[in-house]
C-alpha cells in the first residue's frame, strides 16, 4: 500500500486508483451505474487495456494450428475458416469485454488491400456494438511472409516440384506503398470516432521493404497517425534483420524518422540494451505478450531489466493467453511472476504492472484521459481472508480472473452487468460463427495437406540457419 493511502485503497498512480470503500465506489463509478448492481465488498478501477491482439473469434487451436516456433506456425494461419469479419470480431471483442477489458488493439489479419476498407468497417461496427474502445492497426506489407531473406523462392528447394507449383499459385501481389497507405487513410476517414482510432500497421520490418517503411514514417509524421508494428519477436527475425541492416534495424528505423511517441512495437523479445535505450529516448512504447512469446517459442521479453527511463511498456494477449482463454488478468499475473526475478526484493512491482496495463495501454490505443471503469467482485477474491488490510493490487495479481469482473463501463455507457454483456448476444454470435466455420471445413481439408508441406519446408529452411 502506498504511504499515506487510506485503508481499502491503493494509489497506483495519480489519477489511477483502486477503490473499495462505498464512498470511493460512488465517486469513481459513472452515473449510469445502479447501486443495486454493486456487489458487497466490490472494487472499482480503470479496466486494463489489451494493447496487442488480432481479433480471433475462432482461435488458432480450434482450427488446428497447434503451437510451434513462430515461423513454422505462420503457415497454419492458412487454415483459418472463411467467416463474416463482423461476426469474427464481434465474438472476439465480446470475449474480451466479458472479462472486463474496455479497450483493445486490433491488428487486422487481411492481406487483401482491396477488401481492407470494407473489412475494417465491419470490425469497427462490431466494436461499437459491443461498446469497447478500439484501435485498429491496418495491415501494410510488401514482402511475403513465407521466408525471410528472399521470400517464397527460398522454400522451393524444400518442396516437391508439384507441391511448389500448387503452393506458389497463392503468392499474392502487393500494392505499392502509396496505395496501401491511402487505403489505411480511407479507413480512418470513414470510421474514426471517440471510441475508435485507426493506425498504420506495418506487420514487421522483415515483411516490409525499405520504401514502404519510409513511406509510413513520412505519412505518420505528416498526419499524426499512430503506428503499431511487430518488432524482433523471434530469434530468426533477429538473425535476418541483423544481416539486412548492418547498423541494426532499430537504428535504421530511427534514421528514417520512424521512431517517435506515435509508435508502439509489439513483442520486442530480441531487443538489445542499446536498442531499448534508443526506443526509450524516442518515446516509443513496447507491448509485451508473455503467453504468445512462450507458446511460439520466441522467449521472454527483457522487461525486468528495463530502467525507470523506459521504454514504457504495456501488455497484450496476441490472440492467445496462457489458457487460450483471452483473459488479460491471467496474462498480467504471468508477467508479474515471469519478471519478478530471484532476489530478495521483487524486481517487478505490482504497481508497475497496473501502470503498464492501464496508463501505457491507453497510450497505445490512443485513449488517454478516459473515465472507463471495471467493477470487480473483490469479496470473492478474499472470501477466506483472515485479515482486512491486504494489498489489493497483490490480491488481483494472485487471484483475479475475468470471471470476477462483474461490470464494465466505457465512455459513460454500461457494457456489462452481473458478468453478462447487455448490448450483444455473445453466445448467439459464437454459435453462428462456429456454424459458418464448420461450413468451410470441406475446403480446408485440402488446404491442411498443403499447410503441412509448407510448414515442413519452413522448418527445414530455418534449420540450416
Amino acid at each position: 500500500m502506498s504511504p499515506g493511502a487510506a485503508p481499502g485503497r491503493l494509489l497506483l498512480r495519480p489519477g489511477h486508483e483502486i477503490a473499495r470503500r462505498e464512498t470511493d465506489l460512488l465517486r469513481h463509478l459513472p452515473d449510469c451505474v445502479p447501486q443495486a448492481a454493486i456487489p458487497d465488498n466490490a472494487l472499482v478501477m480503470p479496466p486494463p487495456v489489451n494493447a496487442h491482439d488480432h481479433g480471433y473469434g475462432i482461435r488458432t487451436l480450434d482450427f488446428g494450428n497447434l503451437d510451434d516456433a513462430l515461423e513454422v506456425w505462420i503457415p497454419g494461419l492458412r487454415l483459418r475458416p472463411r467467416t463474416d469479419p463482423y461476426l469474427e470480431a464481434l465474438v472476439a471483442f465480446s470475449r474480451l469485454a466479458q472479462t472486463g477489458v474496455g479497450a483493445t488493439m486490433h491488428c487486422h489479419n487481411s492481406l487483401n488491400i482491396d477488401r481492407l476498407v470494407e473489412e475494417a468497417g465491419a470490425v469497427i461496427r462490431a466494436a461499437n456494438d459491443v461498446g469497447i474502445r478500439l484501435a485498429l492497426s491496418c495491415p501494410l506489407l510488401d514482402y511475403d511472409p513465407w521466408a525471410y531473406d528472399g521470400g517464397p523462392q527460398r522454400l522451393r528447394p524444400f518442396l516437391a516440384p508439384e507441391d511448389w507449383d500448387e503452393l506458389s499459385a497463392s503468392i499474392p501481389n502487393y500494392a505499392p506503398p502509396s496505395v496501401q497507405i491511402a487505403a489505411a487513410d480511407a479507413v480512418a476517414a470513414a470510421n474514426t470516432s471517440a471510441l475508435v482510432d485507426v493506425q498504420y500497421g506495418p506487420i514487421g520490418p522483415q515483411w516490409c521493404s525499405n520504401a514502404l517503411l519510409e513511406a509510413i514514417a513520412e505519412a505518420s509524421a505528416a498526419s499524426g497517425r499512430r503506428i503499431h508494428m511487430h518488432l524482433l519477436e523471434s530469434p530468426r527475425q533477429r538473425q535476418w534483420l541483423d544481416r539486412r541492416f548492418p547498423q541494426g534495424v532499430v537504428r535504421y528505423l530511427d534514421e528514417i524518422g520512424f521512431l517517435s511517441p506515435r509508435l508502439a512495437v509489439a513483442h520486442g523479445v530480441q531487443l538489445r540494451a542499446d536498442e531499448l535505450e534508443l526506443l526509450a529516448g524516442r518515446g516509443v512504447q513496447l507491448v509485451s505478450n508473455p503467453s504468445a512469446n512462450l507458446r511460439l517459442r520466441s522467449g521472454v521479453a527483457p522487461l525486468a531489466t528495463l530502467p525507470e527511463s523506459g521504454p514504457a511498456f504495456a501488455f497484450g494477449l496476441d490472440g492467445t493467453g496462457l489458457d487460450d482463454d483471452q483473459d488479460l488478468w491471467r496474462e498480467l499475473r504471468l508477467a508479474h511472476l515471469l519478471h519478478g526475478g530471484r532476489g530478495l526484493t521483487r524486481a517487478f512491482a505490482a504497481a508497475r504492472v497496473f501502470d503498464a496495463a492501464i496508463d501505457v495501454g491507453a497510450t497505445v490505443v490512443n485513449a488517454r484521459g478516459n473515465d472507463d471503469r471495471v467493477l470487480v467482485d473483490y469479496g470473492a477474491l478474499i472470501a477466506d481472508s483472515l485479515i482486512d488490510d491486504l494489498d489489493e493490487a497483490e490480491v488481483l495479481l494472485a487471484r483475479m480472473t475475468g470471471a470476477h469482473a462483474k461490470g464494465l463501463y466505457v465512455g459513460g455507457q454500461e457494457i456489462m452487468r452481473d458478468g453478462k454483456l447487455i448490448r450483444v448476444d455473445h453466445e448467439g454470435a459464437r454459435a453462428e460463427l462456429l456454424q459458418q466455420a464448420r461450413a468451410d471445413l470441406p475446403r480446408l481439408s485440402g488446404e491442411r495437406r498443403r499447410v503441412a508441406k509448407l510448414a515442413a519446408a519452413t522448418r527445414a529452411y530455418y534449420s540450416g540457419w
